[in-house]
């Protein structure tokens, strides 16, 4: 058998953050034509040796080695100029510069009088965006992007730099089946190229299609390096959090909820859409939502799944009509008129958006502030901010979330994903809300996080809230919902109980018929 080529080698890298040892003599090898895939639980220091490699973190203890000679790299300059290139999970691009702005920043092509060549950035961002099958004007800034599309951006940005080394943390969180089919497509060309992938996944599918090699880590620390070939997936999850998949979440259906009132009901609702007159986002959207249950909404992206939630959160009220005698939004049987996101929050509607990053969370701001964002009101007496209330019950709900700190002044932006997903949803309980909307909870969230967090959910509804879900993995919409609608271009398709859930159904049921 041929020997592997390695790339670049991590040797006994520690790395130590302020009151926490986020990496313990970690090893790493990256093989030439290979993808070497990296898993373990949100924590496990996947990004951070991911960021020491690729230039963002320049303190640290141990060795690079590329091509068998020691490198430090002291910025992201310098590890791109030795042919390293990373695609974060968490998007790192400028919200209003455009696409081609955004793929060159810092490498834009130039006259032969040394200003930036506009039109040529503009024809390279739009060959790579060819390479992604996706024909998105180079000139829309990325603002106006969805996060899927913002995704492809951040791949197009890595590919600009012909890297020999390219990390991908979390690829294909925010990217739809097709995406992903020709995100792999591309991979497998690279590795013809003799390039050497990094991969970081949760996702037990993409590890056996698409990796060579997977090292898995833990507390830290490296657990151990296995050819994925022949690889069982119960192995890999004991190494990865110390538990097999059996004792791991499964729903404790209750089927008496089908008897429950209705907690949310939603009928013949409309969204138009502005940038196109005449035509809708949502057309006749009828459901209902019992107390104690939990309702899964399936679809492809751009299937109306956001902007069912964002329409029922008040977020896009000019644009919204009730079309029809018995037209209107009821909770628990009373018509109510939200007209903004405070109205949603009076009928005690709560909403955690996809991109928690952006829309939920105060990034540099402790867990404390951001828990008590929405209720500041409940901590104020005779004009003073009670501070001591307001770290009790950020104690509490810590406690009650299993949100994993060490203390409530930590940073939200130094958690892991799934203890970020805890915050928001802390925050959002202090509201004492009814009807809770997930969209997305678990992306880019571990194995293990992802179980807590289906358990917090059950939980929840067996409390009497009513939750709605909507997420992009049909084993997990499947795994958590009492019953599943689908949604596809902007209208509700099919309706789905426990007793009939169908893998096969459910997707038929979410795909363009036309």
């Amino acid at each position: 058998m041929k020997e592997e080529t390695i790339l670049a080698e991590a040797r006994q890298i520690t790395k130590t953050f302020p009151g926490v040892k986020a990496l313990d003599e970690v090893n790493l090898r990256i093989y030439a034509g290979k993808v070497n895939a990296i898993m373990g639980e949100n924590g496990a220091g996947k990004s951070t040796l991911m960021n020491i490699l690729s230039g963002v973190y320049p303190d640290y203890e141990g060795q690079i080695l590329i091509d068998g000679k020691e490198q430090h790299f002291n910025d992201t300059t310098a590890a791109r100029q030795k042919g390293i290139s990373m695609i974060h999970q968490e998007l790192h691009l400028i919200p209003y510069l455009n696409i081609a702005e955004n793929i060159f920043m810092g490498n834009e092509p130039k006259t032969a009088f040394g200003l930036i060549d506009h039109r040529r950035m503009h024809q390279e961002a739009k060959k790579l965006l060819e390479r992604l099958h996706t024909d998105i004007d180079t000139h829309t800034l990325v603002n106006d992007l969805r996060v899927g599309q913002q995704q492809l951006v951040e791949i197009a940005k890595a590919l600009s730099t012909h890297a020999r080394i390219l990390i991908m943390d979390e690829p294909t969180s925010s990217l739809s089946a097709q995406e992903t089919t020709i995100l792999f497509q591309l991979i497998r060309e690279l590795c013809q190229q003799d390039v050497g992938i990094v991969y970081i996944t949760h996702k037990m599918d993409e590890l056996k299609e698409l990796a060579d090699y997977v090292t898995v880590m833990r507390d830290g620390k490296t657990i151990d390096e296995l050819p994925v070939k022949g690889l069982d997936t119960d192995h890999i999850i004991k190494l990865m959090v110390g538990r097999t998949k059996e004792e791991l979440y499964v729903k404790d259906y209750q089927p008496d909820k089908e008897h429950h009132a209705a907690a949310l009901q939603v009928n013949h609702l409309y969204l138009h859409d502005r940038e196109h007159p005449g035509k809708y986002i949502l057309q006749d959207i009828c459901l209902e939502a019992r107390q104690g249950e939990v309702l899964g909404i399936y679809g492809l992206m751009g299937a109306g799944r956001t902007e069912l939630f964002e329409t029922i959160f008040g977020m896009h009220h000019k644009d919204t009509e009730y079309i029809g005698e018995d037209a209107g939004c009821l909770i628990h049987g009373k018509k109510t008129v939200i007209r903004n996101t405070a109205d949603a929050i009076a009928a005690h509607i709560a909403y955690l958006p996809e991109d928690r990053k952006r829309d939920g969370l105060v990034l540099e701001m402790d867990i404390r502030h951001n828990t008590t964002l929405t209720a500041l009101r409940q901590f104020v007496h005779l004009g003073t901010l009670s501070r001591q209330r307001e770290e009790k019950i950020t104690d509490d709900y810590r406690r009650q979330l299993s949100i994993r700190s060490h203390s409530n002044r930590q940073l939200v932006n130094e958690l892991s994903g799934g203890n970020q997903q805890k915050v928001v949803l802390a925050k959002w309980l202090l509201t004492a809300p009814g009807i809770i909307l997930l969209d997305e909870p678990t992306r880019g969230i571990d194995i293990l996080a992802k179980s807590e967090i289906y358990r917090i959910i059950d939980q929840l509804a067996q409390e009497g809230h009513t939750i709605l879900v909507v997420s992009s993995e049909l084993p997990e919409i499947m795994a958590v919902s009492d019953r599943i609608v689908t949604i596809c271009q902007g209208k509700i398709i099919k309706s789905f109980t426990r007793d009939n859930f169908s893998e096969e159904e459910i997707l038929k049921a979410a795909l363009p018929q036309e």
